[in-house]
């Protein structure tokens, strides 16, 4: 894994916090976030279920696009809380 494959990750979570503060019709995340935490939770459980169900066909490209829209709810969800992957990142070096 690259510098840049985890630098996009950071990217990623700016890009969902600057939606969230300012959001537009056309931006899929401020829509999922306007419907409410519960319905951004929902999609997190249910990308959690397809990526686990995805890795029982051993089908790699669809593992890596569960895997990633299980990420991208991940951060939403955690952009909405006040939160981000730092947050969790400083949770999991605690616990090493």
């Amino acid at each position: 894994m690259s510098n840049s494959d985890i630098a996009f990750i950071g990217k990623l979570e700016t890009i969902v916090q600057e939606r969230l503060k300012d959001p537009s019709d056309e931006s899929y995340t401020a829509r999922l976030a306007a419907a409410g935490t519960k319905r951004i939770a929902q999609k997190l459980g249910e990308e959690g279920v397809e990526l686990a169900l995805a890795s029982t066909s051993g089908d790699r490209e669809e593992i890596i696009d569960e895997a990633a829209d299980l990420v991208y709810h991940l951060i939403v969800l955690l952009a909405e809380q006040g939160l981000g992957l730092a947050d969790v990142a400083k949770r999991l070096e605690s616990r090493h």
